[in-house]
């Protein structure tokens, strides 16, 4: 049985990036307390140039690891290649990021660790493609898949991505894997994070991740997109507000 399996609407927060014991461990136990399920945080940061902050590495892993025995929420962190897969075995959800979605090598390597992952559409990828992706992981006998859209990238320059919410309800045909979306990086912008997480909400998503920093304009990563502690537990009694009226 995956820790999963007893989560009707996961509420997946955290910071972009881990920074430091007293930031991760200060975020995990707000966002519980706000009514978080998961911990997110990124060890290990994939960026567009080399020259950006690339994560904690190991230490983040650690760091991550002592934020969930304080505030004994389950962690979701991102792995970037077959190298690091060691330092995973401790992980609860292993997340697949938009970079990774088509490596195809990385993701049969999880799938047989048999933890839950969480798989994020590419930035260009098509449905077909995203479900073959999920594949890979599941042919490797492992059913605990979570499904992401994350927005893709379109002609519009006015947000990071264009979150695609129509993918949840008709993902919702043509598989059973859970589908979440991620309104954080779907739009790059804090403020637009809460109307899309309704909207998310409401189209019958099945959880949301979404970034969390307790100093924004001090993030070592993505702080434009974070939402405050504050900010976040508002938006969870909203969330259940609007799945509640939706009937869901």
């Amino acid at each position: 049985m995956s820790l999963l399996d007893n989560l009707k609407f996961m509420m997946i927060a955290g910071p972009c990036s881990v920074e430091s014991e007293e930031q991760i461990v200060g975020i995990a136990k707000a966002v519980k307390k706000a009514g978080a399920d998961l911990l997110r945080g990124g060890a290990f940061k994939p960026r567009t140039s080399p020259y950006d902050f690339q994560g904690l590495k190991e230490e983040g892993i650690r760091l991550l690891l002592e934020a969930r025995r304080e505030s004994g929420l389950p962690i979701v962190t991102e792995i970037t290649g077959v190298r690091e897969l060691p330092l995973f075995e401790d992980v609860d959800v292993i997340q697949i990021g938009s970079r990774n979605m088509q490596n195809f090598e990385l993701l049969k390597e999880v799938g047989r660790m048999g933890k839950p992952v969480l798989l994020k559409r590419g930035m260009a990828a098509t449905l077909h493609e995203f479900l073959m992706s999920a594949e890979y992981i599941l042919a490797e006998g492992n059913p605990h898949v979570i499904l992401c859209e994350r927005g893709i990238r379109t002609f519009d320059d006015y947000t990071r991505n264009t979150l695609d919410l129509a993918v949840i309800p008709l993902l919702h045909t043509m598989t059973d894997l859970p589908v979440i979306a991620d309104p954080s990086h779907g739009t790059g912008i804090a403020s637009l994070v809460p109307p899309m997480a309704l909207a998310a909400a409401a189209a019958g998503a099945d959880g949301l991740m979404i970034e969390v920093h307790d100093h924004p304009d001090k993030a070592l990563t993505d702080g434009e997109q974070a939402v405050t502690p504050d900010e976040y537990a508002v938006l969870v009694q909203k969330v259940h507000a609007v799945r509640k009226a939706a009937g869901l």
